[in-house]
Order: structure tokens, then C-alpha cells, then sequence
């Protein structure tokens, strides 16, 4: 050590000694400064600053070594060879850039101390070669030991150096490996100059020119080191700058461009994605060639606010842009900056949103709302269109038998056949369960309407036969005319239901046009409505009784309760009038209860082997409450459960099965007798008797009319009979009018009858009023 202190004071000039220290400092904080940016950088741009950071601390060491050298005031002049010299920065380069590579962004112990080892060598290298380079009439020789124990203590300061780089934090991650890095550098240079002897050789005085001033070699190494480590230090924080602000622009979900005169000069990746192609594309072209006003005219960028725009030349009408401007300054001159946001996504969701709004979700058809908007707008057009309602037939069985799913195909199969039948102007809108309306705009006669109606039949008489398809359905159409048939909304679209209703009625599966005699009815219709939905409170409802008798000796056995309307105005209407009417608008279910809650009341008072029998409609058992109302009844009365007999016919069985057996089981059991109506006419089934135990089986009057005359009216009330005797069911026949009948219904067998034979409808027979009035045919 004491050897080494000497040679650096008594044989260096130790200003020189000081400045090559500077050197040599300042070289490596630039190193580690350069290091430290290239570990936050993508890969490709970290090998150039790999690069930059080995030809930093090659030239760092090289000038430390020569300034070291050039410091050096011995008696012997001497010189330096231009060519090992510059072989000597070289190598000293090349050891650093395989160094720093091996080090990687993540440096463990073992790249720390492999990576020290080449570092340590590469300055020995760069060292010896250098020294090789001198030019003197003296002979170089050198002590191996020192040299030794400087090149392991070198590779131990750079391992130690690039951990700390590694481990450290902050500030700490360049001054200490800097630290470390210098001593490993000052203590292989001085050390093995220590280890250095020069002894004179007259035999090399030739190659020696003669002295020369080397003073200005010293400055301008110094200065070009400094001027290096300052060009590096400046780099890597002005590209640290311009990638985090070229990063910052990159990571924008906007696209970006910045314009001068009028003119694209930079754009971020953004934008060349949109476009598809490169930035070199892009730059120094006009925002006119990339884009086009949302009207399709020429795009001008907008000052201070945005506008929406299309790329020109895109075969996509959804890709749609908002462009926004604001003036910055840009490279030291006034540049727009264009915004550019792509809302094609946002476009298309928002008209998904608007289109699940205003459109049926099964059928993709419009819906209510979009349907009244367009009916709203043809009306304010004052152009004639039609108006089509349709219903379709046989859709609530085919529901009910095949499931919900077969009913949501049927549903689309027919949305596609009126999308198919109807222009591209017309709208077709889907406004309930099965019901749809159409508008055919701009019809020149009634005759377009026509023609329409037709085609839609006809395809739908292709597409849905029923004797191929078990599923297949009908369509019945009711057509109203603007202006003629209604000129507001709400008028037309009533005369259309109307027409519908006259279609369905008439004959199923056909079309037809309203007139003023169809209004007429349909005026009389709404006029009933209203009427029966006031009658019981009112008070214009009553209850009349027709005897049931044993038909072998007419004996009285019970009573069936027949409901009655007395109209003010109207007088007394028929029950096939106005039950039906009852049934379509839901009157049926109070009207109903109260006819059960009055026959209840007045059998209460009539001798106990007397019976009533009340009818209960298919409509109140999809009431869920109906046996809780039987109860209450019985309950309010004081009515024996027995004594009182309901009638159902079997269309209560189609629409729920099974909360129809429900009802019926839990209003058994209360005791009350249930029989089964107009049994042998329309869906008589043999599987409802097994299904439930009916107490009394009830033969149709249509039957009982026709025995005198057709044989085989007589053998189905037989077999009726017969069925009736093997269930030990007793068997009622209705509409017994003449002595023939009864005789022959006797004669088959049949134990029970009522009808005009015996009796017509009356008030309470034991109330002392029995005033005739019209029957139940």
C-alpha cells in the first residue's frame, strides 16, 4: 500500500491524478444512471442504452487510464502509439457491453459476480494494451503479484457495484455502485502502475522521436469524457421524457394527432390502429384524406367543440367517430390537437338499447310503444293507410297442449310469414299475447288492403296446414280504412278490433273490413258490456228455479237455478245473450257468486229433500278462491253441503287440468255434489269421469230433442245411460218437452229429467210466486 501512495504522489503529477479521479467519477454515475434507465425499458430500446451505457464507461476508463498516464513526471519522456490506443477503448468497450448484457434488468449474485469478473478483466485488458502502446527508449516490465491481487480486488468493487445496483433503492442505486465501480478502476490502474518498472534500453531510443508536449492531449480528453458523459446523462432524461410522454399518449383510449398549418406532424398508436396503417402514413398528410363529415362532405377540423365524422373510404356505416380540437404548443409553435374518440362500440349499444325498447324481444317485431309512435305519425301524415288487427286461432290450445316453447315458435314462425307478406314501409308490431297490428302505409284504394289480407291467408294457409302440422294455427284479420273508417287513433284502432271481431265470429281464418252496420253492433256490444257489469248493483239480475223430477212418476226432487236479466230498456234478454258476453269480459266471476250466494239463501228455507243445483262457469275455475266461496256460501246460508249440486262441463278441464280436479276435489269435501253438464257435446271425454267421481252425469237437450226422430240421437242417450249405470252414476236428461220423450227416456232407463214437460223456470217455488217465464232454450 505504502508502494502505491508513493508512486501516486512522488512519480504523478497529482492534479492530473485528482482529474482522472473526477474522471473517473462522473463516468460511472453516468454508467449506473444509463443502467438504471435501460431496466424500465422495453427490450429493444434497453440494448441501446446497453450499448450506450458500455461506450460511456469504455471512454470513462480509457480517459481515466490516459489522463493517469499522461499525469505520470518520471525522467524518461515518452509517447503513445495511436493504434493500440485506440484497440485499448475498444476492447474496454467491448468487455462492458458482454458485462452489462450478462447483468440483465434483474441481477442476481451469480450475474453480479460474473458480470464483475468481465468488467474487472475488460479494464485490465483496456490497462495493459495501453500500456502496450507506450513509446520509449526503456523496456516495460511488470511485478505479477500486485497485478494479481488488483485484478481479483477490481472484480470484487464491480460485483459489488452491480448487487448494490440491484438491491438498492433511489438515490442509493447509483452513488454506491458508482462508489464501488470507481475504486475498482483507481485500484487496478494504480496498483498495477505501481507493479510497473520502466528500464532503460539505449537499444529502443530509435523508436523514440524525441519529446513532445502532450499538455493539450489532457483538456481535450477530459473535455470530450465530460462532454460525453453529459450528452449521455441528457439523453437518457430526455428519452426517459419523451417515452413516458409518448407512452402517456400511447396508453389514451383516444386517438391522437397533432397538426401544424393544417398538416398531421405526429400521431400516437391509437390513431394508427384506427386507420390501420403506420405512423410514416399518417404524418405529414391533412385530416381531410382519413376523414369525412358525418353528412359524407368534407371533414374540417372544428374549433374548440366536437363533432362526429367517418373514416373515408370504410365500407363499415357503424364506424363512428367524435373528433374534438384544442390549440397547445407543440415543438415551440402553435399545433392542434385532434382528439379523435372511436364511438362505434357505443353506436351500436346504444342502438341495441333502442331497438330492445321499441321492439318485441321473442318476435323482433316493434312493440306497443314503437307501434304507437308510428301510428301517431301516419295519422299527422293525412295519407291513407290500413289498419290490420289479427288474432290468431287456435293459438291458446296449441299453447296449452304442446307447452309455452312450441307456443314461442309458433309466435316467431308467424312474425317471419307477415315480415315476408308486408313492404319495407309497413309496420308490424306485436301488441300481446297473440294479437298483432299492421299498417300499411300509402294505399292508393281499399283494394291494396285487399291484397294484402290475401297474402297473408294464403301464405299462411301454405305454411301452417293443419293436416300436416298438428301445430299449425289460424289467423282471422279485421281491416279499418284511414280516414274514412276513423280519423284519430283511438277510433280506427276500435273499428279495426271491430272487423276482428266480426272475423272470428263469422267464420275463423278469413278477414273483414269494418262498415257502419258492424260499428252499429259493435256500439250495442260495448253498450251491453257496460250494462251487465252495473246489473247487480243494479238490482236488475234474479234468480228463477226449474224442477229436476224423477221421470217415472214427475216427482219433485230438486231445483236447478237459472239466472235471469230484466234490462230497463232492452226488457228481458236472453241467457245465451248475454252469458257469453259475460264470460269474454270477466263479469261472469261476481255475477257467478252472487247466483250462488241467492240460490244458497232461498234453498236454506225450502224442505230438507229438496236439492238446488247451480251452474258454474269454465271462467270462475281460474279463480283460485272458488272453493273458499262455495264455503262462505254454505257458511252464510246455513245451507246443507248435500243439498246443494254445481254443474261444470268439461271445458273446465282444458285450460288447467290440473287445478281444475284441485278445486273440484276440495269443494267435494266439503259435501257438496258436483255434476257433469251438457255431457256427449263438445269435449266429452271418457277420461274426465275417470278422472274424477262425478255424482250425476247430465245428457245435452240437443240429444232429448232428436230421440223421437233419430236413431241415433236415441242410441247415444243409451249409451249414455249404460255409462251412467256402470260409474252407478244417476243420469239427468235436459230439454224434456212432450210425453213422448219422457216415455222414451223412461224406456231407456234415464231416472232423472227436467224441462217444459215438467215445469218452465219460476221464482222460489215455496216463496208462493211462480210467474212463467222464458226458458233456458
Amino acid at each position: 500500500m505504502f508502494r502505491v501512495l508513493e508512486c501516486m504522489v512522488y512519480q504523478h503529477d497529482l492534479r492530473f491524478v485528482l482529474l482522472a479521479a473526477l474522471v473517473c467519477i462522473l463516468g460511472n454515475i453516468c454508467l449506473f444512471t444509463v443502467l438504471s434507465r435501460s431496466t424500465h425499458c422495453v427490450e429493444v430500446r434497453r440494448r441501446h442504452w446497453l450499448v450506450i451505457a458500455a461506450i460511456a464507461e469504455g471512454i470513462g476508463v480509457w480517459a481515466t487510464h490516459f489522463v493517469a498516464m499522461l499525469a505520470y513526471r518520471g525522467s524518461m519522456p515518452i509517447q503513445f502509439d495511436i493504434g493500440l490506443t485506440i484497440l485499448s477503448v475498444t476492447i474496454a468497450i467491448g468487455f462492458f457491453w458482454c458485462s452489462f448484457r450478462l447483468l440483465g434488468k434483474a441481477p442476481d449474485m451469480r450475474r453480479s459476480a460474473i458480470a464483475g469478473t468481465i468488467a474487472a478483466t475488460g479494464v485490465a485488458a483496456m490497462h495493459f494494451t495501453g500500456m502496450a502502446s507506450i513509446i520509449a527508449p526503456a523496456r516495460v516490465t511488470y511485478d505479477l503479484a500486485p497485478i494479481a491481487v488488483s485484478l481479483a480486488l477490481s472484480g470484487l468493487c464491480f460485483f459489488a457495484a452491480f448487487l448494490s445496483f440491484a438491491k438498492m433503492p433511489g438515490w442509493k442505486r447509483i452513488a454506491i455502485p458508482a462508489t464501488f465501480a470507481v475504486l475498482a478502476i483507481i485500484a487496478l490502474h494504480f496498483t498495477a502502475m505501481s507493479a510497473t518498472t520502466l528500464v532503460p534500453d539505449p537499444t529502443r531510443g530509435e523508436a523514440f522521436s524525441g519529446t513532445a508536449s502532450h499538455g493539450w492531449l489532457v483538456p481535450a480528453i477530459v473535455l470530450a469524457n465530460l462532454l460525453l458523459v453529459a450528452l449521455a446523462l441528457t439523453g437518457a432524461l430526455v428519452d426517459r421524457w419523451l417515452t413516458d410522454a409518448n407512452g402517456l399518449a400511447d396508453a389514451t383510449l383516444e386517438a391522437l394527432a397533432i397538426t401544424h398549418d393544417g398538416c398531421i406532424v405526429e400521431v400516437n398508436a391509437r390513431l394508427c390502429s384506427l386507420l390501420g396503417v403506420s405512423s410514416g402514413a399518417i404524418v405529414g398528410s391533412t385530416p381531410a384524406d382519413w376523414f369525412v363529415a358525418s353528412d359524407g362532405g368534407a371533414f374540417d377540423p372544428p374549433d374548440g367543440y366536437s363533432v362526429e365524422a367517418h373514416v373515408r373510404h370504410s365500407s363499415d356505416e357503424d364506424h363512428i367517430l367524435e373528433i374534438a380540437t384544442q390549440t397547445i404548443e407543440y415543438r415551440g409553435r402553435s399545433c392542434q390537437v385532434l382528439a379523435i374518440r372511436d364511438l362505434s362500440d357505443r353506436k351500436r349499444a346504444q342502438r341495441a338499447i333502442e331497438h330492445l325498447a321499441s321492439h318485441d324481444a321473442l318476435t323482433d317485431l316493434s312493440n306497443r310503444t314503437h307501434f304507437a309512435r308510428a301510428f301517431d305519425a301516419a295519422i299527422d301524415a293525412k295519407k291513407p293507410f290500413a289498419l290490420l288487427a289479427l288474432d290468431l286461432d287456435r293459438f291458446k290450445a296449441v299453447n296449452d297442449v304442446f307447452g309455452h316453447g312450441a307456443g314461442d315458435e309458433i309466435l316467431r314462425r308467424i312474425s317471419d310469414i307477415l315480415r315476408a307478406a308486408v313492404r319495407a314501409d309497413d309496420i308490424v308490431a306485436r301488441v300481446g299475447g297473440d294479437e298483432f297490428l299492421i299498417i300499411q302505409t300509402t294505399i292508393s284504394e281499399p283494394e291494396d288492403a285487399r291484397r294484402l289480407t290475401a297474402r297473408i291467408l294464403e301464405t299462411l294457409a301454405i305454411e301452417m296446414d293443419v293436416a300436416r302440422d298438428p301445430m299449425a294455427v289460424g289467423v282471422s284479420i279485421g281491416v279499418a280504412l284511414f280516414p274514412q273508417d276513423g280519423a284519430d287513433a283511438e277510433t280506427l284502432q276500435r273499428n279495426a278490433d271491430t272487423a276482428l271481431y266480426r272475423a272470428k265470429n263469422n267464420d275463423r281464418g278469413h278477414a273483414a273490413f269494418f262498415d257502419q252496420e258492424m260499428d252499429e253492433l259493435a256500439q250495442e256490444r260495448r253498450a251491453l258490456e257496460h250494462d251487465l257489469r252495473h246489473a247487480i248493483a243494479r238490482d236488475q239480475l234474479h234468480v228463477v228455479y226449474q224442477p229436476l223430477v224423477a221421470t217415472a212418476f214427475a216427482s219433485v226432487i230438486g231445483y236447478e237455478a237459472l239466472l235471469r236479466w230484466n234490462h230497463p230498456h232492452r226488457g228481458e234478454i236472453a241467457p245465451d245473450d248475454f252469458i257469453p258476453v259475460a264470460e269474454e269480459i270477466g263479469a261472469i266471476v261476481p255475477i257467478g257468486e252472487w247466483v250462488l250466494r241467492e240460490a244458497c239463501k232461498a234453498a236454506a228455507e225450502w224442505p230438507k229433500n229438496v236439492s238446488v243445483a247451480v251452474n258454474v262457469s269454465t271462467i270462475q275455475f281460474q279463480v283460485p278462491n272458488l272453493p273458499a266461496i262455495v264455503r262462505d256460501a254454505l257458511s252464510q246460508s246455513g245451507l246443507d253441503a248435500h243439498r246443494l249440486e254445481l254443474e261444470i262441463t268439461e271445458t273446465a278441464f282444458l285450460r288447467n287440468r290440473h287445478n281444475a280436479l284441485k278445486a273440484l276435489h276440495e269443494i267435494r269435501a266439503l259435501g257438496v255434489r258436483i255434476a257433469m253438464d251438457d255431457f256427449g257435446t263438445g269435449y266429452s271425454s271418457l277420461s274426465n269421469l275417470k278422472a274424477f267421481p262425478f255424482d250425476k252425469i247430465k245428457i245435452d237437450k240437443s240429444f232429448v230433442a232428436s230421440i223421437p226422430d233419430d236413431e241415433a240421437a236415441r242410441s247415444i242417450v243409451r249409451a249414455i245411460v249404460g255409462l251412467g249405470r256402470s260409474f252407478n252414476m244417476p243420469i239427468v236428461a235436459e230439454g224434456v218437452e212432450t210425453e213422448e220423450q219422457r216415455q222414451m227416456l223412461l224406456d231407456e232407463g234415464c231416472p232423472q229429467a227436467q224441462g217444459y214437460y215438467f215445469g218452465r223456470p219460476a221464482g222460489d217455488p215455496f216463496a208462493g210466486e211462480a210467474p212463467t217465464r222464458l226458458a233456458e232454450q
